[in-house]
């Protein structure tokens, strides 16, 4: 089993209401070599003391702020370039952990030599309460596969810094993270652990709440940053709505 440091990513940004739970399942982490970078995007809510008081207690949580609101994928480009970990994961501040994530996830890793990986993961809702959803990851991901439909969830991903380089969101509002595993993908295949280590919260505002609202963001990753052909775009776009349309039935 390795012993290399793990940097977790959170971004911050108005979350009093769910911090202390987020902060406390990396706390719980059987695995215990983690530094918790949380970047304040600008909160006008209790957010930033909350964070305050643990960064007290614990010299491995660490907390910066932005100088103006900027959206999650600056603030998780600056926890990234921050990060001194081998591995770098993301975990959002209304989300949880399982207690042995870390462990797991990283002896997968180790254990087969895997650079990128990704977890099954259930979903709670505002209150915490398990709903009856779960999303399992795919054992296997490649860059191709993953145009057709983003496989990964964020929460759930942890990738080796060390081996990969530090790979960075491009600056768009939405599915930065879906750029990112591209760009992973492009260097490494993608491996999942079809385990539940991971809670995704549901809430009424999210920003992924709207699925088709998404859609032209996919568009912008196609054209724009993979700088896919027109028909190719094309192609993958209605292959994206197919399969959001068929996932409501």
């Amino acid at each position: 089993m390795t012993d290399h440091l793990v940097s977790v990513i959170t971004p911050v940004h108005n979350s009093e209401k769910f911090i202390v739970q987020c902060i406390e399942s990396v706390i719980s982490q059987t695995y215990s070599n983690w530094e918790h970078i949380l970047i304040d995007d600008c909160s006008t809510d209790g957010s930033r003391d909350i964070i305050l008081s643990y960064v007290e207690q614990d010299p491995r949580i660490k907390l910066f702020k932005l100088d103006k609101n900027s959206g999650a994928g600056v603030a998780r480009n600056t926890g990234i370039e921050l990060a001194k970990g081998k591995y770098i994961a993301f975990l959002d501040s209304d989300d949880l952990w399982y207690p042995k994530k870390l462990e797991e996830q990283l002896a997968f890793m180790v254990r087969n030599s895997f650079f990128f990986t990704f977890t099954s993961y259930d979903m709670v809702d505002e209150n915490g309460q398990r709903l009856k959803k779960i999303v399992r990851t795919k054992q296997e991901v490649s860059y191709k596969s993953a145009l057709y439909k983003n496989p990964i969830g964020c929460l759930t991903v942890i990738y080796d810094a060390e081996t990969l380089g530090k790979h960075y969101m491009p600056k768009i509002r939405k599915r930065q993270d879906y750029a990112l595993w591209l760009a992973l993908l492009k260097k490494t295949t993608g491996y999942g652990l079809d385990e539940i280590l991971s809670s995704y919260r549901t809430t009424k505002g999210s920003i992924s709440s709207n699925k088709m609202n998404l859609l032209k963001y996919e568009w912008k990753i196609y054209r724009e940053i993979e700088q896919l052909s027109f028909i190719k775009s094309l192609f993958y776009m209605f292959t994206a709505i197919f399969l959001k349309l068929k996932s409501y039935f």
